[in-house]
């Protein structure tokens, strides 16, 4: 459904997103992820033809978009990360100057109003101001709006931020149900709301795709990587435990005087009795010490900081 060649993207001397090479088939929900300033959203807007790549070329169903850029806006729908809702107007307004701006027929915008309300579920916010809103309202209408000139392709920028964990769940599996007949490309920064939500997996760093596959192929090709929880009372301890051969520490915290924190390493080496006769020698008080399952967010992590530190 989407094709994606060669495309890069250039602001001045920063380079945005290089050389990109995606495919995404007709009905898939795919995970699009990468950290802060890896080119994310350049590409989600190229993606939707609101940016235009220097090089490469973006194709809906094998046809370059920039050849009808009109025709290839209609098979999409996009929320973009800052919702761009008018806050003065109510509902029912928002979604009939939204269909407007799409050139809807009065017959096919009352329809598609109808059928967006229905699947975003927002019928008993219809007639209320948008600015009396909760968050998780106002993304629900800024997904009606993007849905209701029935797009294939619907993308969707950090559909969930801000948004409190009852309003994520419910935002989840919204996201789920428009998946069933559209082609959806999500990008989020909550692994869970994207493990628990796509099939598929995209991760981009620097500008460039680094890794696709399935959350279940991706986690498989992560073996070979462990990851423990320890929580110890004494001195030195992150000092001492990241020194540790192939011994990466983070998610460092202070809970209650005691040092909390999560280790990675590479290989499969068992840390666990290391971790414990050095807790021995320097008379630490180990609270906790248990071996983790290697998670999508750990593997992200890793990935990531391995891009990095080749560049």
């Amino acid at each position: 459904m989407i094709s994606v060649r060669g495309v890069t993207k250039h602001f001045g001397d920063l380079t945005a997103v290089e050389n990109l090479d995606l495919e995404v088939g007709r009905g898939e929900v795919v995970g699009f992820l990468g950290p802060n300033g890896a080119g994310k959203t350049t590409a989600m807007r190229m993606l939707t033809g609101v940016l235009e790549p220097d090089q490469g070329g973006i194709y809906y169903d094998g046809k370059l978009i920039s050849e009808d850029l009109n025709a290839a806006k209609r098979k999409v729908g996009y929320l973009p990360e800052s919702n761009p809702l008018y806050i003065d107007m109510l509902v029912v307004e928002f979604l009939e100057y939204a269909t407007s701006l799409r050139e809807m027929s009065p017959k096919d915008a009352r329809s598609g109003i109808s059928d967006a309300v229905d699947e975003t579920g927002i019928s008993e916010v219809f007639f209320r101001p948008i600015a009396e809103l909760s968050k998780g309202y106002r993304q629900r209408v800024g997904l009606a709006a993007a849905i209701l000139h029935r797009p294939e392709i619907l993308v969707l920028d950090e559909p969930a931020e801000g948004l409190d964990p009852n309003q994520r769940v419910d935002i989840r599996n919204l996201v789920s149900n428009l998946g069933q007949e559209r082609t959806v490309l999500l990008s989020s920064h909550v692994m869970q709301e994207v493990e628990a939500t796509c099939k598929r997996i995209l991760i981009i760093n620097r500008g460039k795709l680094i890794a696709d596959g399935s959350v279940s192929d991706l986690l498989e090709a992560g073996k070979g990587r462990s990851e423990y929880t320890v929580e110890i009372a004494g001195d030195r301890v992150v000092e001492k435990l990241s020194v540790l051969p192939g011994v990466d520490a983070h998610s460092v915290e202070e809970v209650n005087g005691r040092t909390r924190m999560t280790l990675s390493v590479l290989g499969d080496e068992e840390l666990r009795p290391v971790i414990f006769e050095l807790a021995q020698n320097a008379n630490w008080i180990l609270w906790e010490l248990h071996k983790n399952q290697i998670s999508l967010e750990s593997l992200f992590r890793e990935l990531t900081d391995e891009e990095e530190i080749s560049e």
